[in-house]
């Protein structure tokens, strides 16, 4: 399906192009940079509602296609599409990007144009990864990201933010080589750089495991999983709060996103063989870095990890799928597993999203993120604190909100697996509650912990718009998932027969 109007080139050159006029407009008038870039976030959002609205959701072919050549000697296309998997992320995307420019709007007062312009272009540049169906492409804008971000955390960062920021481009652009490498390979087999092509390459089982090995380094590191994780909790903690919001909500979701689109259909065979190895670091996220998180004393890294803890269900999800499938000619549980992957993404984008906000809140009034140096929010921040225990019940996985779905739908999926890697996941549901809700008790309850929490205010309009709209976001998904679930769900299962079929 091609579009009538090129809706995926609009979504991505957008925010681009608003960002390079908000860079320009400077900081003379700072409020005319922070009303363009709003301008420019909403309606890249609207821009990419059509998405959703004209998707097919019947169908598991890319939709919304766009074609033209780029390096004609080379066979590299410009080559876009949206399938079930891509779609849901993109506008995950375009979302989050509003809330991060309202959440800037006051507490960035060095160079605001700047700021804003990086989360724009840093944008742009994000929906193109979802949608990049050519592999050349799909790495420029991969490799693209992490100039805005390496500027965010650089510039607006805490006092460790070289270091941080040093650390982050280290990880991620030394495991993105690795990918370079596996892509020039199958250039050379198939003759094209198309990613579609990729899927249907034959290769043997030798190629497949060095080829999912480079892409392992790549996706591990960004996700990112345990033992590649600890950038992580650097990065997060030195990041201005708009910077975390991004790092949280989308970019971890692209290592995911990479797992899917890459690892999955072009090496099989592959995956099935090192099934265990994913699933056994997805196991140890899950159950070893939720005690890590319940020891934390600053608030952001408690959260940083949680979110690793959180993306363990993802790729635990998406492997588990090929020992269902080895144990049973019925894909369903395999599809759930994926299912449960895809929602846990989308949900923990709405979550971390809103933890790292709040902690956001706290930090422009106290300038602190020490846990010891709270006690008794909700005495003097009634509205915040309502928010953050709501949010604290999500992350902790409470039935009725996002967190519950996809978490129920990945452990429901392991069962048909292995007893033990339910049970293991399912420790989740109690470590899980346990960091979250200490950190509450210690924050938000209790006696007022001190002249300076005494005198904190309340949460103004601003703030209460951009955590209202994730409340929402996180009550819809948690009490009717049905719209994404049905929109992924062609693409999904065409993504299992896709693997359930050796190349050998």
């Amino acid at each position: 399906m091609t579009a009538d109007w090129p809706i995926i080139s609009a979504t991505i050159w957008l925010p681009i192009l608003g960002g390079a006029i908000v860079l320009a407009s400077g900081d003379r008038a700072p409020n005319v940079s922070r009303w363009l870039a709003l301008i420019f976030a909403i309606v890249t959002f609207l821009v990419s509602i059509p998405l959703y609205t004209g998707f097919d959701a019947a169908s598991a072919q890319m939709q919304f296609v766009e074609k033209a050549a780029w390096v004609p000697a080379f066979d590299v296309h410009y080559y876009l599409g949206v399938d079930g998997i891509s779609m849901p992320l993109i506008l995950l995307t375009t979302f989050i990007s509003i809330l991060v420019i309202i959440a800037g709007w006051e507490v960035i007062q060095y160079k605001p144009s700047q700021y804003m312009a990086a989360f724009l272009i840093m944008e742009g540049v994000m929906v193109g990864v979802f949608a990049a169906l050519d592999a050349m492409l799909f790495y420029v804008f991969w490799e693209a990201m992490l100039i805005p971000m390496f500027i965010i955390i650089g510039v607006w960062g805490g006092p460790n933010r070289v270091y941080a920021t040093i650390k982050f481009f280290l990880y991620t652009f030394l495991g993105s080589v690795f990918m370079l490498v596996a892509l020039i390979y199958m250039y050379f087999k198939s003759g094209s750089m198309e990613i579609l092509a990729f899927h249907d390459l034959k290769l043997n089982l030798t190629e497949q495991v060095l080829i999912f090995v480079a892409f392992l380094l790549a996706f591990a590191v960004k996700v990112p999983m345990w033992p590649v994780h600890t950038w992580l909790p650097d990065a997060h903690v030195e990041a201005p709060t708009g910077g975390s919001v991004i790092l949280a909500a989308i970019m971890l979701k692209i290592g995911g996103y990479g797992f899917l689109r890459f690892s999955l259909p072009i090496t099989p065979d592959a995956s099935s063989e090192l099934d265990w190895l994913i699933i056994t670091m997805s196991l140890v996220a899950v159950v070893y870095i939720g005690f890590v998180a319940l020891v934390q004393q600053d608030m952001k890294k408690l959260i940083a990890y949680s979110s690793i803890a959180h993306m363990g269900f993802v790729t635990l999800g998406f492997f588990i799928a090929f020992i269902i499938l080895a144990r049973s000619d019925v894909d369903s549980g395999a599809v759930l597993g994926m299912q449960g992957g895809m929602v846990q993404m989308v949900s923990h984008g709405f979550i971390s999203a809103a933890m790292f906000l709040c902690v956001g809140v706290l930090y422009d009034r106290m300038h602190s993120r020490e846990i010891n140096d709270y006690g008794g929010v909700v005495n003097v921040m009634p509205w915040f604190a309502a928010f953050m225990v709501f949010f604290a019940m999500a992350n902790a996985g409470l039935p009725g909100t996002s967190g519950f779905v996809g978490e129920f739908m990945v452990i429901l999926a392991s069962f048909r697996a292995d007893f033990w890697f339910a049970f293991l996941a399912a420790t989740t549901l109690i470590v899980g509650a346990a960091y979250t809700l200490w950190m509450v008790k210690r924050v938000v309850y209790g006696e007022v912990g001190s002249a300076k929490v005494a005198a904190l205010e309340d949460i103004n309009r601003r703030e209460a718009l951009v955590l209202s709209s994730l409340a929402v976001a996180v009550l819809i998904l948690g009490l009717w998932p049905a719209p994404l679930i049905e929109v992924m769900d062609a693409s999904i299962e065409n993504l299992v027969r896709h693997i359930a079929v050796t190349k050998l």
